[in-house]
Formats: C-alpha cells, structure tokens, sequence
C-alpha cells in the first residue's frame, strides 16, 4: 500500500511530518490496510500566515482494492488534529463502505 503526503507551501512537508502522520494512519486506520492499494494526505493551511480556530485542513482519499475512491476532511486548530479527525471519519466511512461489500 501506498501512502502519498501532499501539503500546500505553508505546512513543512518534511520527514518528521511524514512520519507523524504514517504512524497516525498506521494508529487509525491500519486493520483497512491490506484492502487499501493507497492513501493521499492533503495538508494545508487554511488561513496562511494568520491563526485561527479551524486553520489546518487534512482531507484523505483511500482507495479500496477494486472500488472507487472514497474521502473524508477535517479542520481544526492544529495538523495533528485535523488528522485525527479526517481519521476518524474516514474509519467510519471505510467500515460502512466494507460491510456493504460483504452485504452484497
């Protein structure tokens, strides 16, 4: 499985960070792994140089083995945050998207 990070010029996309957010994915969403061929990880900043409530974004897109692609965003305060919570979308929706699979 592949795991791509994409951030935009206002987020260091640097090897920490990488890392950060493998080992968060790997936390969150790793039982999806082996039906999963890839994961993209969309980082920005919002807001740019200002702070703000909700200035980080992270929006993953997964793509089942054999299915079409499927998303889930989160802003919040902070990176890690917004992770956690497009993680944690994204687990609900992936469970959804798979138990329909075995519905079928």
């Amino acid at each position: 499985m592949i795991i791509q990070l994409n951030t935009d010029n206002h987020i260091n996309g640097g090897e920490a960070l990488e890392e950060r957010v493998n080992a968060m994915l790997e936390q969150y969403l790793g039982r999806f792994f082996p039906r999963l061929t890839r994961i993209e990880v969309f980082l920005s900043d919002e807001n740019a140089d200002k702070n703000g409530p909700d200035d980080r974004r992270c929006a993953l897109q997964a793509r089942l083995n054999n299915d079409d692609p499927i998303g889930a965003s989160h802003n919040a305060e902070d990176t890690e945050k917004a992770i956690r919570g497009a993680c944690d979308k994204l687990k609900t929706i992936l469970e959804t998207r798979i138990e329909k699979q075995r519905g079928y």
